[in-house]
C-alpha cells in the first residue's frame, strides 16, 4: 500500500467515523422528537375531550335555560287564562243579576 493509499483510507476512515457520529446524533434526535410528538398527541386528545365536554356541558345548559324561558312563558299564561277566567265569571255574575 502506497503513501498515498494510506492517506486515502485514512480520510475515508475519518469522513465514515464522522457520518457514523451524525447517524447516531440523527438517531438520538429522532427518538426525541417521536416522544415529544407522542407527547403532543396525548395533549390533543386531552384538548379535544375537554373540547367535546365543555360542548356536552353547553348544549346542556342551552336545554336548561330554553326550558326555564317555556315554564315561565308558561306561568305567564296561566296567570293570563286566570285573569280571563275571573273576568268571564265576573260577566257572568253581572248577566244574572
Amino acid at each position: 500500500m502506497t503513501e498515498e493509499d494510506k492517506k486515502l483510507l485514512s480520510t475515508f476512515d475519518g469522513k465514515l467515523q464522522h457520518l457514523l457520529f451524525l447517524y447516531r446524533k440523527l438517531q438520538e434526535e429522532n427518538i426525541s422528537l417521536r416522544k415529544l410528538l407522542s407527547e403532543k398527541d396525548a395533549e390533543i386528545k386531552e384538548t379535544k375531550d375537554a373540547l367535546e365536554a365543555s360542548a356536552k356541558r353547553y348544549a346542556d345548559l342551552k336545554a336548561a335555560r330554553i326550558i326555564s324561558i317555556n315554564d315561565n312563558e308558561l306561568r305567564d299564561t296561566r296567570q293570563r287564562l286566570a285573569k280571563l277566567v275571573r273576568e268571564v265569571d265576573k260577566c257572568i255574575a253581572l248577566l244574572n243579576e
